[in-house]
């Protein structure tokens, strides 16, 4: 998890998490999320019948809303779970249980699980399935902005958005190799949304309202202004590129290219204190996310109520996990880095490794089909910041006494090498069909 320690930073963390986690006062106007759409409640007509009872409770008990997170929001029934449209003024729908050990409806989803493939040809275990590629953040003249930029006297910057584009670029190809069909979801570091924080001057007017900011700054005056969190420009910002840019990247994955998979890559790196004087810290990790651990704020809000509720009836969890494991296995194993430990609430352990948890983030909550979200190396770790130095390169470099290769190589490779294995183990025991018979289901 990143992690600040510069206090106006701690500051917009928080200004975050109320915005897209919900954690303002409930009232009567603040039952969207920031920049969230009104859910269409009748979407969910097409999941009557397609869920048991068990499946159901197992799914919101242990991973959506754990410890009774959606407690008077959602009310499950013998044969129905009833759930709140609205707060204010009370609404409800009602969602039918298939009958346990009777005819369960098909899911209605764009994507396929790897169950559910037909036999793979030899050595190409990812054939016929689309993958979508999400390198996290933007990079080049947003990267500052975005928070995701550390230097360290006149050495080589450390940007999260072109770290994560230049791993995408290796991965893709890789994948292909292996029968995928590939989209990045970004090819530069322009943003995807035609939105910029000079449109979202509104909107965050309207958000510093809700968080009781009557009379905002217009600017905030430099890097480390402790009040900077609370002016427009801020608010404008943190709307263009934490909200309107993932938002974006939804529409596109949701409408356009449809995929099995979205791999999300990302780079994680802990509290660097001042910017302009960044710290290194001592220590280094990996974890893997899935989608889940709604909090009970959260789920106050009708959008992410609504999207929880898609993701857990099109069965994303199962699948998300399937491929989330073999691939924290191949980076643990790439990387030897240990697993991150979350100390608060946020997050939730998950499945057979210690490096998978779930955790609602908006990116892996809008996206409609299965997310994996990556959070390899810590950035502002000595050891890493010094790979990041050496650049890409072929082979190994000597660096603090150590053979290394290509952080971003090995990177790319042990996603490669995860999905190999996650496909090709899913569809082993698929074997090719003989002429003329039909292959096996």
């Amino acid at each position: 998890m990143k992690g600040w320690a510069v206090p106006w930073l701690r500051s917009l963390v928080l200004v975050v998490g109320l915005l897209a986690g919900g954690l303002v006062p409930d009232v009567r106007a603040q039952r969207l999320s920031a920049l969230g759409e009104k859910p269409d409640w009748s979407r969910l007509e097409a999941f009557q019948e397609t869920i048991t009872r068990a499946d159901f409770v197992r799914l919101l008990d242990t991973v959506y809303a754990p410890g009774g997170a959606a407690k008077g929001l959602i009310e499950v029934e013998a044969a129905a779970a009833v759930i709140r449209t609205t707060l204010v003024p009370a609404g409800e729908f009602r969602l039918r249980f298939a009958a346990e050990g009777g005819a369960v409806r098909p899911v209605p989803r764009a994507w396929r699980p790897a169950s559910a493939l037909p036999p793979a040809p030899e050595g190409k275990p990812l054939t016929g399935v689309k993958i979508a590629l999400d390198a996290g953040h933007l990079g080049g003249a947003w990267a500052k902005m975005e928070e995701r930029f550390f230097q360290v006297g006149e050495s080589r910057p450390v940007i999260e958005g072109e770290m994560t584009l230049r791993v995408a670029k290796l991965l893709a190809p890789k994948l292909r190799e292996l029968g995928a069909e590939v989209v990045n979801l970004r090819e530069t570091a322009e943003p995807t949304t035609a939105l910029r924080p000079e449109t979202l001057r509104e909107s965050a007017l309207a958000e510093l309202a809700k968080l009781g900011v009557a009379a905002p700054r217009e600017k905030y005056d430099g890097t480390n202004d402790p009040g900077r969190a609370w002016t427009v420009q801020a608010q404008s910002e943190l709307l263009f590129y934490r909200i309107a840019e993932i938002r974006e990247r939804a529409a596109l994955v949701n409408a356009k290219v449809k995929p099995d998979l979205v791999v999300c890559l990302h780079f994680n790196a802990e509290g660097w204190g001042d910017p302009l004087k960044p710290e290194f810290v001592p220590r280094n990790h990996l974890h893997v996310l899935v989608n889940g651990c709604y909090a009970a704020g959260e789920l106050r809000y009708d959008d992410q109520r609504f999207e929880m509720l898609l993701k857990l009836l099109s069965r994303t969890y199962d699948e998300e996990l399937a491929a989330s494991e073999p691939l924290a296995t191949a980076l643990a194993a790439a990387t030897q880095l240990p697993p991150y430990e979350y100390t608060t609430g946020s997050a939730v352990h998950t499945g057979a490794t210690a490096y998978v948890w779930a955790r609602n983030l908006l990116a892996n909550r809008l996206y409609h089909a299965p997310v994996a979200f990556l959070e390899p190396y810590v950035m502002n770790s000595e050891a890493v910041w010094m790979r990041v130095q050496a650049g890409d390169y072929d082979g190994e470099i000597t660096l603090a006494g150590a053979p290394r290769r290509s952080l971003f190589r090995e990177y790319a490779d042990a996603v490669a090498e995860g999905l190999r294995a996650y496909y090709e183990k899913a569809r082993a025991e698929k074997k090719p069909a003989a002429p003329g018979a039909p292959a096996s289901p």
